[in-house]
């Protein structure tokens, strides 16, 4: 289907949702999380680092600022705000969005290749995101992320690791996911999530944008697998969204029990920090969403 060049996103966000600046920031992303060795200009590297930090904070403060008015808004009672975050399911930006059933009932072969392409490019690896999160966090949140990301972690079978199951697929699709080949909007989403998890001042942010991801994801992931399973792919290519469309509904219900309301219940002010973070989470993925059906639509 033909690519409508003209589109642009619903809100504008200034210069940090250019396709310049969020290549720019998804290469540094990949490049400083990646274990590396000592080098002798690593001078350099920090002054690059420091004008990208300030960068990559712009663009946290600018989307920030888009969703402050309502994250202003949410309860800061332990349980009243663990039931207003449980109806962004419902109510949160992007929710029910109809590219989904679409995928699932009429998307071709070639749609579904270009879309897993932009999928994959912009992954941040919820487990890496998950472990990052975690750092100093209290007792009892902290032992919920560690399950979940044990849980990432195949509890230990390399088999049963999620990140795999997803290379399987673009393996068997031929995929060739690249930065210069995703639009930015799947690539802002995983600068987002990238920068709450590693910057400490946004650790609740990162609480509540994972936090959303667990529970508005199942629905999405069935719609893919059912996508998947009508063009003929077996089950273990469609199995990292046949797993994420059951076994995040009880990551869900976990997260909501054992990491928000026990950190809300200790200081009530990070129920806004956390609600900012879900609402930037779930506003990324709707201009994403957006995005991929201008193209395939």
């Amino acid at each position: 289907m033909a690519t409508q060049l003209n589109y642009e996103p619903r809100a504008a966000t200034g210069a940090y949702l250019t396709d310049k600046v969020q290549r720019e920031l998804a290469r540094w992303n990949r490049a400083r999380l990646e274990p590396g060795l000592p080098s002798p200009d690593w001078r350099l590297q920090l002054e690059r680092d420091h004008r990208l930090l300030r960068l990559e904070g712009d663009f946290l403060e600018t989307l920030r600022a888009e969703i402050a008015e309502e994250a202003a808004a949410a309860p800061t009672e332990p349980g009243h705000f663990v039931r207003w975050f449980e109806g962004l399911e419902e109510s949160g930006p992007g929710q029910g969005d109809p590219l989904f059933p679409w995928l699932a009932e009429q998307a071709s072969l070639a749609d579904f290749r270009w879309f897993m392409e932009q999928e994959a490019a912009g992954e941040a690896g919820f487990d890496d995101l998950v472990a990052y999160a975690q750092v100093k966090l209290p007792t009892r949140a902290k032992l919920e992320l560690a399950r979940n990301y044990w849980d990432e972690m195949g509890r230990g079978n390399p088999k049963g690791m999620h990140g795999p199951m997803l290379d399987a697929l673009v393996a068997r699709l031929r995929l060739d996911p690249r930065i210069e080949a995703t639009v930015r909007e799947s690539l802002a989403l995983a600068n987002a999530m990238t920068a709450m998890a590693t910057t400490r001042r946004y650790a609740w942010h990162a609480i509540g944008a994972l936090g959303a991801i667990e529970q508005t994801a199942p629905g999405r992931a069935a719609h893919v697998a059912a996508g998947l399973r009508r063009l003929g792919l077996t089950g273990r290519e469609r199995h990292y969204f046949e797993l994420h469309a059951v076994l995040d509904v009880k990551h869900s219900e976990a997260w909501n029990r054992e990491a928000l309301a026990p950190l809300v219940a200790e200081d009530p002010r990070r129920a806004t920090a956390i609600a900012e973070g879900a609402l930037i989470r779930l506003k990324c993925g709707e201009r994403c969403f957006e995005r991929y059906r201008a193209h395939l639509w």
